[in-house]
């Protein structure tokens, strides 16, 4: 088989301190494989190592060749798009935010391949109907959810025929029939060449077959053929992985009389460019309790709990919000950041220009929080306090994602829009980040509205479910 892609020895460094410890594979043609781990172990490095995308803080050490040859970091930038393409965790960071979205593919057929306008249109709305955006041609990124926006992403970036494709988190945030149509495009796209695909999702793991090597903390502790690492695992990390996926349990039993209504909801509905996003929608949010939102991609999950917060307008249909006895003491309800928001994708919340350190003392500063609650926190959450020196371009989704838990969490909020907290992150630490929401919820009588695609890790931890 051709050799696409061979590392030997490759590693990463942020000064002296080594990032990801040295790794060696070969990407054969129509041989996968996947990179499986838990969140921040370095696995989004080695993909931007590969396509020489990595920061100038840090350093590159071993042999990458591609196609046969060592390349320099300007050859490799040569092969970008025709021969070599990463879709990037964020599928903000792969679109034109001005440009509809059929153009954003119908200009790759008409500038790669040479496409008349006409034809390049046709090849284009034909990749928004396989991905399930047939009527979505027109819109804007940023008029899209960010299933819908994953979505366009992956067939952008495909449409040039690449044959060596790098994907990192492709699945993240899709319902399940949406991540087995783009599993299939995948595979469909890089038949002809090879993919290299990084998940913390096991279940992508096992579709895509080939070969795995699963990373945890930056270092490689188990590598082999998908069914035997999946099917017998030899690192205890490896089953610990496996056995996240369990089978979800049943909804929690909770008391109807010991709950003050928080938000009541009666025949909501939302419109977005002329069209409905779903029927009359009427239930009420409970203090302490975790009200799960359900359905397919772009169905208005995200725009729902928007109209909740005040964020977006309604069509019709009423949204009454009870202000708790301990904000109505507040002198012109000063606590309404205690209604929050965390975003489907973390880094719309932040600003690249200072670090999360300074970001987590503006937070403590402004509203007088007590520093000595966030050690526990972060060790809640699984971040470590390096972290707090790089920016929120410098550190993994997953780790993203979980310092915004940790600010939502320091405010103490009465109500949490919840939009796909844990789809950056591994089974484990979705579990672990589950578990600490409920104890939010019981402990402090939080709201807690959210969205998931993902009922394993859901499992139990809702009180009343709601679907779209």
């Amino acid at each position: 088989m051709t050799e696409l892609l061979k590392l030997t020895e490759v590693s990463v460094y942020a000064g002296d301190v080594c990032l990801l410890e040295p790794i060696s594979l070969t990407l054969a043609q129509g041989r996968p494989i996947t990179i499986l781990g838990q969140t921040g172990a370095g696995k989004s490095l080695l993909a931007q190592a590969v396509m020489g995308l990595l920061p100038d803080s840090l350093r590159v050490e071993g042999d990458i060749q591609i196609f046969g040859r060592a390349m320099t970091l300007a050859e490799r930038q040569k092969l970008w798009g025709t021969e070599l393409v990463m879709l990037p965790q964020e599928p903000w960071n792969a679109l034109d935010p001005l440009m509809k979205a059929s153009s954003q593919i119908s200009d790759v057929y008409r500038y790669v391949h040479n496409k008349d306008r006409s034809e390049a249109s046709t090849l284009a709305q034909k990749d928004l109907e396989y991905v399930g955006l047939a009527d979505s041609g027109n819109k804007r990124p940023d008029e899209l959810s960010g299933g819908m926006a994953q979505r366009l992403a992956i067939a952008s970036v495909t449409a040039a025929g690449a044959p060596l494709i790098l994907a990192d988190e492709p699945t993240k945030g899709l319902d399940s029939t949406r991540r087995q149509d783009i599993v299939n495009l995948l595979q469909e796209r890089s038949a002809q060449g090879s993919l290299l695909t990084i998940t913390h999702d096991v279940a992508i793991a096992r579709q895509l077959g080939g070969d795995i090597l699963v990373i945890k903390s930056g270092r490689l502790i188990e590598q082999g053929e998908a069914e035997k690492v999946l099917n017998q695992p030899q690192h205890p990390y490896t089953q610990a992985l496996i056995n996240a996926e369990l089978p979800p349990q049943s909804k929690t039993e909770t008391s109807e009389s010991d709950k003050d209504v928080l938000i009541d909801i009666r025949d909501l509905m939302i419109e977005r460019g002329g069209k409905n996003l779903f029927p009359p929608v009427s239930f009420s949010v409970k203090q302490g309790e975790i009200t799960w939102l359900i359905g397919e991609s772009g169905r208005g999950k995200s725009s729902l709990g928007d109209a909740l917060l005040g964020l977006v307008p309604t069509k019709s249909g009423t949204v009454t919000r009870v202000v708790p006895a301990t904000q109505q003491a507040t002198p012109q309800n000063s606590q309404s950041y205690r209604w929050l928001k965390l975003y489907q994708d973390p880094p719309s919340a932040f600003t690249d220009s200072v670090s999360l350190q300074v970001l987590l003392n503006d937070l403590v500063t402004l509203h007088n929080i007590d520093p000595s609650r966030i050690p526990p926190l972060m060790t809640k959450l699984g971040l470590k306090e390096a972290l707090l020196t790089r920016n929120c371009n410098n550190v993994s989704g997953g780790e993203l994602q979980r310092f915004a838990i940790l600010r939502a969490l320091l405010l103490n909020p009465v109500f949490l829009f919840a939009d796909e907290p844990t789809s950056r992150l591994d089974p484990i630490t979705a579990q672990e980040v589950m578990a600490l929401l409920r104890y939010v919820a019981k402990e402090t009588n939080c709201a807690i509205l959210l969205v998931s695609h993902d009922v394993n890790v859901v499992g139990g931890n809702y009180d009343q479910v709601v679907v779209l």
